[in-house]
């Protein structure tokens, strides 16, 4: 078909109509995003010719996607978390904040309320004794290398088959998610297990529209941190284990240089001894530099649904970003 109409007077005025331009309720932002969006879909459905069984076969794996809850598992695939975070790297340049441990992605995985824990915490609950023993230390320091004590370093990983703890019903609850304070040389250190990278389910929606681009939905392994502390920008950001075959073919493209990390295997039975710990186990050493700042909204994370996030709490970060 080469029938083009986006540019005609009566598209131009349906989709004002559509985004609620002639109402005089609602939301102004809404009105304009929509619109926006609205305009672009409609031109591309012009542009590419799509037809009514292809619109109708997007209508299905979008009701798909929603329905097994995988926006939130797309989004990174598609690249759309990474850009965020692209633009965050430029508003701080922007603003002359520099410094600081690189940022990168969330995920949509965290859980609040993971028990917390003053110095050290055993992060596993024992119930995976084929695992390799992790043991995951590091020190927050401010730009200029001073430690900060008192840092909160939130912490939560996959166990061995790549399940998350809530998501996955067969692991108890916080299994693998701990909230630790630094100590006073800033200093944090956590037992627990070589978490696995995983892929998205074989066949689910996600892996459709990945498998459509011709790519794959693989992660390595990599472990999460939300580390903060008055005075300092908040930093979400993870680690990938060195060595992981899909290190750098990351499906969420998460993946920076300084944040690959070299675990050290350690078979000293005495050094194990001295930890606490039995036979082999792997050092993984992460140490975070936190950028200062006054800003308060820039102390903590930003807003967004998060399972078992306190709705009080989602409220007042929503409070906190609208003064922005």
């Amino acid at each position: 078909m080469t029938v083009k109409i986006f540019d005609t007077p009566d598209v131009q005025d349906f989709l004002k109509t559509v985004a609620g331009f002639d109402q005089a309720g609602g939301d102004e932002r809404a009105k304009q995003i929509m619109h926006r969006l609205l305009s672009d879909l409609y031109k591309l459905i012009d542009d590419f010719d799509v037809t009514p069984e292809e619109y109708w076969s997007a209508v299905s794996l979008l009701n798909a996607l929603g329905h097994e809850t995988q926006f939130g598992l797309l989004s990174p695939g598609l690249g759309f978390d990474h850009y965020l975070d692209m633009r965050q790297d430029a508003a701080d340049a922007e603003a002359r904040r520099t410094g600081g441990t690189p940022r990168t992605i969330e995920g949509p995985l965290y859980v609040a309320g993971a028990p917390e824990a003053e110095g050290f915490a055993r992060m596993d609950d024992g119930s995976d004794p084929d695992a390799e023993v992790m043991w995951l230390t590091g020190q927050v320091r401010d730009v200029d290398g001073t430690p900060i004590a008192g840092a909160k370093v939130e912490v939560w990983h996959c166990d061995s088959k790549g399940g998350y703890s809530f998501f996955d019903p067969t692991q108890s609850e916080y299994n693998l998610r701990r909230t630790i304070f630094t100590n006073g040389e800033g200093r944090y250190r956590a037992r627990s297990i070589i978490p696995s990278g995983y892929g998205v389910p074989e066949g689910a929606p996600t892996d459709q529209v990945l498998k459509a681009l011709g790519r794959h939905g693989e992660r390595p392994a990599h472990i999460h941190y939300f580390v903060s502390a008055p005075g300092h920008q908040h930093l979400t950001t993870q680690i990938n284990l060195a060595g992981d075959k899909y290190t750098w073919d990351d499906f969420a493209f998460a993946t920076r240089e300084e944040l690959v990390v070299e675990g050290k295997r350690i078979e000293d039975a005495a050094e194990a001894d001295r930890r606490g710990l039995e036979g082999v186990f792997t050092e993984v050493v992460f140490d975070v530099e936190l950028a200062k700042t006054e800003v308060a909204e820039l102390q903590t994370r930003h807003a967004r649904p998060r399972a078992k996030e306190d709705v009080e709490d989602i409220g007042s970060q929503l409070a906190a970003t609208a003064k922005v």
